[in-house]
């Protein structure tokens, strides 16, 4: 079978339309996807790429055409949703350790779910306790761990190997070295994996 690595950022909106139809997608398609959870923010400051944040315009087109892909996709979203987020760092080293014990994509799945649906802030310690409470994990332990010297350097270690894969931004899809970015190229890479270039 095919394998894609996706590379997502807790905090990164965009990644809410991939993260919430990706599993039917990969169904679909018969292709496998590895999650890779990473600092978006790290790789984004060391280009000195400001996102959305304090730019009105830019903002509402965003949060316009994430309602207008929800839509397409049948996905459910209260918009807009708390942006950006505080502790996007944290979110995403829960998630990584996770990926490690196997409960990393349903709450990957389960934060989004709180931030885009419940307009919980997914940064903040009540919307990550709730995601882990919904996969049955203990908050107090997995945030111990989470903030741990080791889950840190981990994280950081992550996003450094996306940085040296020419990921930029999330959510990324790679293939053999190839980069696509953003929630509409999901067909293209499908494309690179099977035929070696886009159809």
């Amino acid at each position: 079978m095919p394998e894609i690595d996706f590379w997502y950022s807790i905090g990164s909106t965009y990644s809410f339309l991939t993260i919430m139809r990706l599993d039917d997608w990969c169904d679909e398609h018969d292709v496998a996807v590895t999650w890779r959870p990473f600092n978006v923010r790290t790789v984004m400051a060391n280009q000195k790429n400001i996102p959305f944040a304090g730019k009105p315009v830019k903002s509402a087109y965003m949060w316009r055409d994430i309602e207008r892909r929800a839509a397409k996709y049948h996905i459910h979203a209260k918009l807009p949703a708390p942006y950006p987020i505080t502790d996007l760092a944290l979110a995403n080293q829960v998630a990584l350790l996770g990926m490690g014990d196997g409960w990393g994509k349903n709450f990957t799945l389960a934060l989004y779910r709180i931030w885009f649906e419940d307009n919980i802030e997914a940064g903040s310690e009540t919307a990550i306790s709730e995601a882990l409470h919904r996969c049955q994990q203990d908050p107090r332990m997995v945030l111990a761990r989470a903030r741990s010297p080791d889950t840190v350097a981990a994280l950081e270690a992550e996003t450094e190997q996306a940085a040296k894969l020419g990921v930029f931004g999330a959510p990324s899809l790679v293939v053999r070295g190839e980069v696509f970015w953003g929630d509409d190229r999901l067909d293209d890479a499908l494309s690179w994996v099977r035929v070696g270039h886009v159809a």
